[in-house]
């Protein structure tokens, strides 16, 4: 039975292994790597299965800056599940309850950069709805979300989302 944890140091790596394997040995283990030590204010879960961990998530704050103030929210990068346990709702309670968790924090809002197909189920919506863009050049509307858990928590107006420059690297 999976259950849905946060992270402990005692996690930190089988967690970088799980992301070596479902990013193909891509930029995100360094990340959670260098985003766990500097970012105080992450949420970090796991997913584990007769203590394997199998899934992770890992969310950290974000600024809109707009033409009328600037707005705090979380952003959702990376998640992962190991390939081989991937397609069986894993990533997704890894994603319910994160989100939970973070709406009893009084989170405002939180945005994510991923497959269209798959964020909407969780309440993501069009960033550019709520007058939203990405810092990054040629990210496709419809894969940059938001879920506004705060009606007034965006700048009027809307602005630029702005995850912490760690992820410059990554991306």
């Amino acid at each position: 039975m999976i259950s849905i944890r946060a992270e402990e140091p005692k996690d930190h790596s089988a967690v970088r292994a799980l992301n070596l394997a479902a990013f193909e040995g891509g930029p995100e283990a360094g990340l959670v790597d260098t985003l766990r030590a500097s970012c105080p204010d992450h949420l970090s879960l796991v997913a584990e299965d007769e203590g394997r961990v199998v899934g992770h998530i890992l969310f950290t704050p974000v600024a809109v800056e707009g033409p009328k103030g600037t707005a705090e929210g979380m952003g959702l990068a990376p998640m992962a599940v190991l390939p081989d346990r991937q397609r069986q709702g894993i990533g997704s309670a890894l994603v319910y309850r994160g989100l939970e968790m973070l709406r009893e924090r009084s989170t405002r809002f939180v945005i994510v950069l991923g497959h269209p197909e798959y964020y909407p189920r969780f309440g993501f919506e069009l960033a550019s709805s709520h007058g939203l863009e990405s810092q990054w050049q040629g990210v496709p509307d419809e894969a940059f979300m938001v879920i506004v858990y705060n009606p007034d928590a965006l700048p009027e107006g809307g602005g630029v989302a702005k995850y912490r420059q760690e992820f410059d690297v990554a991306m």
